[in-house]
């Protein structure tokens, strides 16, 4: 927790008077806290009005030197190229530069490129320059990439193409053989201008040609803005001085969306739709909007068409590319799970104590959702980590060949790109923040990486006390979330890197109407991710206040009081199956302190007795009477609870011995199911139980729905005593298809059984992929009173 200040009265009445239906003093504690502690200043920051932006010719020479080059080539109609990225700070950049653009070149002089992400690198490459050069460009603009590109600033230079620089990345010591060079870096970290993104960047460079020849343009410039708002957002640039001030506007003028019989951008507007998002809000930019557009690279590589998503005024265009980038989302939630479990079931075998970097590499792993797995294990471990990617095969000689490609993502404090810098002998590309980087190597080399920055980060001492620590910007009870508090807390957006979203930290709470769901996409079809919604409680109130865990499980959180980090917002998106509300996002969660959880020394004794088979792992099990193997993958927390109860009884450790489970497609299975409902009414025979689920291989709650599925087709399903060995068995009975089946009761049975037997292989797949650690600390939890048997 911060510290509680107190307050001048100045400087609270200030925050007040921004906040006339609310006392303010969160919103005052938190600026204060962050350093806004000047009543002068704070106007600039909480009103857009109230800010001077800076002139885009502050850049100086460079900025007239770029101004001059595109009047030149706009005299005489020369071709210019614009040279993007393909995440969403270049993507937007690149859109920013092409609507800005086409102002003054028409379509045929000016066009756009965007690497592929899985098969080429950030910035410009010498094909590239080739193929422009053949197709007559003698001007290319950089966008998000180029400051330190000298050899291919030079090729470009000797086919006879001039260039203008925008970025953001990290300077040479030497200036490059370029027409300008905008980039903010060369000013001090407290210029306004310093921090801006490449989206910002670009948007600088049209301010000032629209400013410099202000009869061409038919639109102005401020149409950019809501573009810029997105790349500065999704980025999680440093929103401050004018990077704040563009950001402001640039929200406003997507809120104006709603207001619009047809918007200004209708892909935008069609991908907010999909996300069940409005657009009046940063975080439906951090949580909708930026994750599409860059999924687009992430799983396809080539992410070309999303400049046209953005920038097409064309509704019907826009719906088919809003639907190709929600597809593509789609298949990033489902890879981006699966790495994250892989790589958790990878750490288990890592000493963590002498790990200050994650390393790790696999040549499935795909290189696109790499960086968003990196951040959350940084984030949940406390380390930067670094994910690869080895795509090199090994050679006749069994030896490494080929280049390892991933992402690099870093934890408060740590300065990654320095870091990794120092080991440029090691790497065959690299680039990025103090943050986030990427980069490729040969395969042989990782293991030399690894040991090399966790010697060079351990001597600093850069790592103790930081895995597993919570942290948050205010304490608050139950009953402070609301409208009252989110209208304070709002006055700090839009939030950003040295301002970030305010984390809530509620003690002593429990959760309530605890239920998870695979999300759907927009056409109705699940996704493999999940969410968990729940209503939290603590004993300010008496009513719950509703909140979301995305990517969890209803099983992982604690069934009794606990301390949570939230964060609070507002989704103004409504239908018919959603209103508008306040809620929370679950950030994080751990026991109470001061209160006793339920199984307070399993902690110590759990980690021996649950032992990891599953899979290849089978062959570690030690050859022990006193060990229960559970050999068939669960279907839920409590068909292993019933094991772990067994093996408490009996005083056995508990061996997870499941191989990955093998599954046929829901589709088949009620394919099955339907045929054997004919037979038995045919032949007037009977199936068991086990037999029917055996066959079917789905548990008996599916089997239950399966069976009230097939009465919608007409078939009497019923269950008789028949004699056994162990006395009476339960049989299948099916009477005939009595009434004529529609294609609608057909859908609706069908549907109904197969979601069923979906989330069913949904939750064996986690069993098999969850880490060992995650069962232990839910076993842990148990009311098993197995410690003296265990030990």
């Amino acid at each position: 927790m911060r510290p509680v200040y107190d307050l001048p009265a100045e400087f609270l009445a200030a925050v007040q008077s921004y906040l006339p239906d609310s006392a303010g003093t969160y919103a005052a504690q938190l600026l204060w806290q962050r350093g806004l502690r000047d009543v002068q200043q704070l106007a600039g920051f909480v009103d857009a009005n109230a800010y001077t932006p800076t002139s885009p010719f502050e850049f100086g020479l460079e900025m007239q030197r770029a101004v001059e080059r595109l009047l030149h080539a706009h005299q005489r109609q020369e071709r210019v190229a614009i040279w993007g990225d393909f995440d969403v700070d270049g993507i937007t950049a690149t859109a920013v530069l092409w609507d800005g653009l086409s102002e003054f070149f028409p379509p045929p002089q000016l066009t756009y490129v965007i690497p592929n992400r899985l098969t080429e690198s950030h910035g410009l490459s010498l094909a590239g320059i080739d193929r422009l050069a053949k197709q007559g460009y003698s001007l290319i603009v950089t966008c998000d990439t180029g400051s330190t590109q000298f050899a291919e600033l030079a090729y470009a230079q000797q086919h006879g193409i001039e260039v203008i620089v925008t970025d953001h990345h990290v300077l040479a010591e030497e200036r490059p053989p370029v027409v300008a060079l905008l980039n903010p870096r060369v000013f001090s970290a407290d210029h306004p201008l310093a921090h801006l993104a490449g989206v910002a960047v670009a948007y600088k460079l049209m301010e000032a040609l629209y400013e410099t020849l202000p009869q061409v343009p038919r639109r102005p410039v401020k149409e950019l803005l809501d573009l810029v708002a997105i790349g500065l957002i999704a980025d999680l640039a440093q929103l401050t001085g004018d990077c704040r001030y563009l950001a402001q506007r640039g929200i406003a003028y997507l809120q104006s969306y709603a207001e619009q019989d047809i918007p200004p951008r209708p892909g935008i507007a069609h991908l907010l739709h999909f996300c069940r998002r409005s657009g009046d809000r940063p975080t439906d930019i951090s949580f909708g909007l930026g994750p599409r557009i860059n999924a687009v690279s992430r799983i396809q590589g080539d992410a070309h068409f999303c400049v046209e998503l953005l920038t097409s005024r064309d509704p019907e265009r826009s719906r088919q590319l809003a639907e190709a980038t929600e597809l593509a989302n789609t298949r990033r939630r489902s890879l981006q799970r699966q790495v994250l479990q892989q790589v958790k079931s990878k750490l288990q075998h890592v000493d963590l104590s002498t790990t200050g970097v994650i390393v790790l590499s696999d040549p499935q792993w795909s290189v696109g959702i790499l960086g968003l797995v990196a951040g959350q294990i940084a984030q949940e471990y406390g380390r930067p980590t670094i994910l690869l990617s080895s795509e090199g095969a090994a050679d006749q000689g069994g030896q490494s060949a080929g280049l390892a490609r991933g992402s690099a993502r870093s934890v408060e404090g740590i300065d990654l790109y320095q870091l990794i810098q120092q080991q440029a002998h090691l790497l065959h590309r690299f680039g990025g923040h103090p943050l986030a980087a990427g980069l490729s190597l040969p395969v042989e080399n990782i293991p030399l990486l690894s040991e090399a920055l966790n010697q060079q980060i351990l001597s600093q001492n850069a790592i103790g006390g930081r895995v597993g620590s919570l942290s948050a910007d205010l304490t608050v009870p139950v009953a402070a979330l609301g409208r009252s508090l989110f209208r304070e807390l709002k006055l700090l957006e839009p939030c950003g890197i040295g301002n970030p979203v305010p984390k809530l930290l509620i003690q002593n709470c429990w959760f309530r109407r605890v239920w998870h769901k695979k999300i759907s996409d927009y056409r109705g079809q699940p996704v493999e991710y999940i969410k968990t919604e729940f209503e939290l409680c603590d004993d300010s109130c008496d009513l719950g206040f509703p909140g979301t865990w995305w990517g969890h499980y209803k099983d992982e959180l604690p069934s009794g009081r606990c301390d949570a980090i939230v964060e609070l917002d507002f989704n103004s998106y409504e239908d018919a199956k959603r209103q508008k509300r306040y809620e929370v996002r679950l950030i994080a969660v751990r026991p109470a302190v001061g209160v006793v959880a339920a199984s307070p020394p399993a902690r110590d004794w759990i980690r021996d007795w649950i032992l990891d088979g599953r899979g290849r792992l089978a062959a570690n099990l030690p050859s022990d009477a006193g060990i229960l193997q559970v050999t068939t993958c669960p279907r839920c927390w409590e068909e292993l609870q019933a094991w772990c109860r067994r093996a408490a009884q009996t005083g056995q450790r508990l061996a997870l011995a499941y191989g990955n489970p093998v599954q046929r497609s829901a589709a088949a299975c009620w394919q099955q199911l339907v045929g054997i409902a004919k037979y038995l009414s045919r032949t007037q025979t009977v199936a068991t139980r086990q037999q029917l689920l055996e066959n079917l291989q789905i548990s008996d709650v599916a089997l239950q729905f399966g069976l009230e599925s097939l009465s919608l087709l007409g078939f009497r399903c019923s269950w008789l005593e028949q004699p056994s060995e162990q006395g009476t068995t339960l049989a299948l009975q099916v009477i005939g298809q009595f009434a004529p089946v529609t294609d609608s009761a057909l859908r609706s049975a069908m549907t109904q059984f197969i979601e069923v037997v979906q989330e069913e292989q949904f939750r064996q797949r986690y069993f098999y992929e969850v880490p060992l650690a995650t069962i232990q600390d839910w076993a842990a939890r148990l009311p098993l009173n197995s410690q003296s048997t265990a030990e």
